[in-house]
Parts: structure tokens; sequence; C-alpha cells
């Protein structure tokens, strides 16, 4: 089914939706109940389903990417408008970019090398791992851990909060706060404020820079990984 009336080919195989148009103009794609593989044959616009999995295959080029239950994947050098699940893992493979923001509720985030989000990346619950990954418009979570691994670089701070009462997610979900991990990897850089608003276990590099920090006090460690 297109939302835009453009004419696109969405193929069923084994519970899997196939979407390929020979359209020169960007089509949607959208499913109700299915996984939704999507090509990089030529770029797509928005891509939806509500229950399934989402996966950009490799170099594809897409508009923004969302599901309620299902995890996504963008593919090795792949590029999106922005991801978001709610209950659902989110990959986001080597050299791949995200020009807005990527959010989950209950999932891990995790950015591959050389991947890049350009905007806000959020979760409630789930690990958020960068690995050698570039975010442009900071971090937040509510009882996630987060993994700012060797050589990543993240703009616009970390905002661990003590709950979901504002924002996006406040209409559906009331977090419980548990205890969070937070780790700055060796040769990582966090410009601006890192902020705690509950309990935390904040690990940073003797290599790493960061900015200032309310609500924690840094433990400071040698080594590629942290102590424990």
């Amino acid at each position: 089914m297109n939302r835009c009336g453009f004419a696109v080919t969405v193929s069923l195989v084994a519970g899997t939706a196939l979407a390929s148009t020979p359209d020169a103009t960007p089509p949607n794609v959208s499913m109700i109940n299915g996984a939704v593989d999507v090509s990089a044959d030529h770029p797509y616009g928005e891509i939806s389903t509500i229950n399934g999995a989402i996966h950009v295959e490799d170099r594809a080029v897409v508009g923004r990417v969302h599901t309620i239950n299902g995890g996504m994947t963008l593919g090795t050098q792949a590029s999106a408008q922005s991801l978001r699940t709610i209950n659902g893992a989110i990959s986001v493979r080597a050299g791949a970019r995200v020009a807005g923001t990527v959010s989950t509720i209950n999932g891990r985030i995790a950015l591959e090398p050389a991947a890049e989000v350009s905007g806000h990346l959020s979760n409630i619950n789930g690990q958020i791992h960068l690995e050698a990954a570039h975010v442009g418009g900071g971090i937040e979570t509510v009882s996630g851990n987060i993994d700012v691994g060797a050589r990543s670089r993240v703009e616009g701070g970390i905002w661990v909060k003590k709950d979901c009462s504002s924002g996006f997610w406040a209409w559906l979900f009331a977090a419980h706060c548990e205890p969070s991990n937070v780790v700055v990897g060796p040769d990582a850089i966090v410009q601006g404020t890192l902020r705690f608003e509950h309990e935390v276990k904040l690990y940073v590099s003797n290599r790493a820079r960061i900015g200032p920090v309310e609500g924690a006090k840094a433990i400071v460690y040698s080594g590629e990984h942290p102590p424990g």
C-alpha cells in the first residue's frame, strides 16, 4: 500500500515485504503485519509497519523509518531521515547516516564504526553503544546503560533522566529508574553537559574529553576498558 499513490510493488515472501519500484519519485511503503526488507535499487520515502522488523539493505536510501513492535537495521553505508520504534532494537551499521533522530523505548541502540546520527539518540530501557561513531544531537535515556566507545564523538551532551514524565514518550510510559552505567572510552569526546538525575556509575577514560558533569562523580580509568 502506497500512501502517496505512487506505484509500489510489495511482494510477500514468507511474511516479509520486499519493496521495489522503478518510479522516479521516492515512494512510501506501509505494512500492518509483516517485516519489511528495503532494497538499494533506488530511493524510497517513508517506510513503516506496525508488527514487524524493518531491514534497510546496504547503501539503500530511505526517508523516515518507523515501526511499533519490531527492531530495525540500517545497512552499511545506507542513509535515512530518522529511525523510530517502540519495542525493538535499532542497529546502524558501519558508515550509515541518519539525518534526524534515532529513538526506541524498549530496546538496544548500536552504532557501528563511522556511523553518524546527526540528530538526537534516545531510549528508555536498553543499552546504547557507540563504536567509533558520531552523534550530533546528544544522547538521552532513563534507565539504559550508555557506552560511548573508543574514538566516538557526541555533541549535545548526555542526559540520564529521572523519569519520562516529559517529552515525546510521556503519554505512554512511566519508567522505573534503575542505576545506569555510563562509560566514555579512550579517545572519545563528549561535548556539552553530562547530566544525571538519578544514580549512575560514570567511568571516563583518562584519554577521553568530556564537558561539565552534573549529578555524578567521574571515575577515571586507564587502559581500554573500565574496571569490573
